[in-house]
């Protein structure tokens, strides 16, 4: 037995100097040095809700993804079929198909051939003819497009992850919920419009030459050129904000984008004492705009972002070392955004915002304060009802309580999870949890000690008894708030977090600590009567 208790106070002190270990940070602000190099210093995360900030739920366009990747297998497919002969009378894009009319019999065979070799993703199916010329359409493998849905998901959350990191916010929350949706929680963000621009922005940088071969008049008429598209110079007159457009005429074809990008920062042009973006690409991208620099002498490169035309300078001569610049009377903070958005890179489909709220500090302050204020009443008023009713035992029970509300908060540092309001409600209902257990057990001890037994033999019993019926309840309260953490949203997964670490903890102090406290307690009195 003495044995036993030995083995027994080490766990429960082990078990909390561990739990206060983890604590301490979140209550004191400056710990000495020594204690920052040698131990943790994570606090307890507060959630928007606790700590204002900004919460957004984006939808990310995946289909949009899936018809990029079919126009770049449309464009290549052209380039396949002049390499190899293959002549057709039309080609167009329509949603997620490719349609072909070929020239003849002999062209559309030459095509399957192709197809089999080298585009295995492809599944062509025959439409009916044109006049006489063979036709098809032609669609993605079901497959690539799940991969593809997948990837601009998975490449998305990195991107945003990389433009936010970038954007100094500290304890960032971004994960996927779902299938198409971003989670975003940004704690103490004080421009919000700032930060929906820079994580919604698309990103898409390309140089285009200008279409200096037809009148951009009559295209702005409707007679755009094959090949050819109409896009805007975006001016916004800083002192009235009037905001002024200005048409280009530009070649579809992108000759480089940005994902060549080696990296983009802000610089000021000692002239005109404006900033620009500098960028610098890697070795492959110096190597190409070396050679459209060096091709296109006298001829104007648009500069697009987004297809917004940022410049459209005149090539004066080959550019070699692959640094170019954007100029477009940027302000400080908009030159900043923008090499934030090109170092971190373009995101794979566009993103729409489908929910969005924001907190204020001072109303996560007051939901801080609301909050404490009511585990303390609650707690307050447990522990007196227990010793009223219980006694001695009754605070045995408050014993294991607050030692219960230590390990939660121990826990919820330990594992960085975030406690929220709701997780505050859960923290609550913990209270009310916790000392159940012990009435089940006090109870059951109440009705052996009426049937004349020993208090040492009526705890035995009320505790072995009571065991699986605790057991039973907080392991079916367990599964319904894994349930809650698996299928709910942010606030209802904080409710489950602290529900969860409350049951675990509950188990263990209401049935391991109490029971030790009781067996230390009738060993060194040898009790012949329980305070129950």
């Amino acid at each position: 037995m003495i044995k036993s208790l030995k083995i027994r106070f080490f766990i429960i002190i082990v078990t909390l100097v561990v739990a206060i270990f983890y604590v301490i940070p979140t209550f004191v602000d400056n710990l000495p040095k020594w204690w920052q190099k040698t131990f943790t210093t994570k606090k307890v995360r507060l959630g928007l809700d606790l700590r204002g900030g900004m919460h957004l739920i984006l939808g990310v366009k995946v289909d949009k993804a899936v018809e990029n990747e079919i126009d770049h297998i449309s464009e290549d497919l052209m380039h396949r079929m002049r390499k190899e002969r293959i002549y057709i009378d039309e080609m167009k894009r329509k949603g997620k198909t490719i349609y072909i009319v070929f020239y003849n019999a002999k062209s559309y065979d030459k095509f399957q051939d192709l197809i089999k070799k080298e585009y295995h993703q492809l599944i062509l199916s025959p439409v009916e003819k044109v006049g006489k010329s063979p036709a098809v359409k032609i669609t993605l493998d079901p497959k690539r497009v799940e991969e593809i849905k997948r990837y601009s998901i998975d490449q998305a959350l990195e991107t945003i992850r990389n433009r936010i990191d970038q954007f100094g916010v500290s304890e960032p929350d971004i994960s996927t919920q779902g299938k198409n949706r971003i989670l975003i929680q940004l704690p103490g963000v004080k421009d919000p419009q700032r930060a929906k621009k820079l994580i919604g922005k698309t990103a898409l940088l390309e140089f285009k030459l200008i279409d200096e071969d037809h009148s951009l008049d009559e295209a702005l008429k409707g007679k755009i050129p094959p090949g050819s598209e109409v896009l805007y110079q975006r001016i916004v007159d800083p002192v009235t904000g009037y905001e002024k457009k200005i048409p280009y005429l530009v070649k579809k074809k992108s000759l480089l984008t940005g994902d060549m990008l080696k990296t983009a920062t802000v610089k000021i042009d000692p002239t005109t004492a404006e900033p620009y973006v500098a960028l610098e690409f890697n070795s492959r991208g110096a190597k190409i705009f070396d050679q459209i620099t060096g091709a296109n002498v006298g001829k104007r490169l648009a500069i697009i972002l987004d297809n917004n035309v940022h410049s459209a300078p005149v090539i004066r001569e080959r550019i070699s070392g692959g640094k170019a610049q954007i100029t477009g009377g940027f302000d400080m903070k908009e030159a900043r955004d923008l090499a934030i958005v090109l170092r971190a890179g373009a995101l794979p489909a566009p993103v729409e915002i489908l929910e969005e709220r924001t907190v204020g500090p001072s109303l996560g302050k007051l939901s801080v304060q609301q909050g404490v204020r009511s585990v303390l009443i609650g707690g307050i008023l447990v522990i007196l009802f227990m010793i009223f009713y219980y006694k001695l035992s009754g605070i045995i029970a408050d014993i294991a309580l607050i030692l219960n509300i230590l390990f939660i908060l121990a826990a919820l540092s330990a594992f960085e999870a975030t406690l929220t309001l709701p997780g505050i409600a859960g923290i609550v209902l913990t209270i009310g949890m916790a000392v159940d257990a012990n009435i089940l057990i006090f109870e059951r001890v109440r009705e052996e000690l009426r049937g004349r037994n020993t208090p040492i033999a009526a705890l035995d019993m009320g505790y072995s008894r009571a065991f699986l019926t605790i057991m039973d309840a907080n392991i079916t309260t367990l599964i319904a708030a894994a349930v809650l953490f698996q299928f709910g949203t942010g606030p209802i997964k904080g409710f489950a977090v602290t529900l969860s670490i409350g049951i675990i903890a509950n188990l263990y102090t209401a049935i391991f600590v109490s029971r030790f406290i009781f067996d230390l307690i009738t060993l060194k009195t040898r009790a012949i009567k329980l305070s129950i």
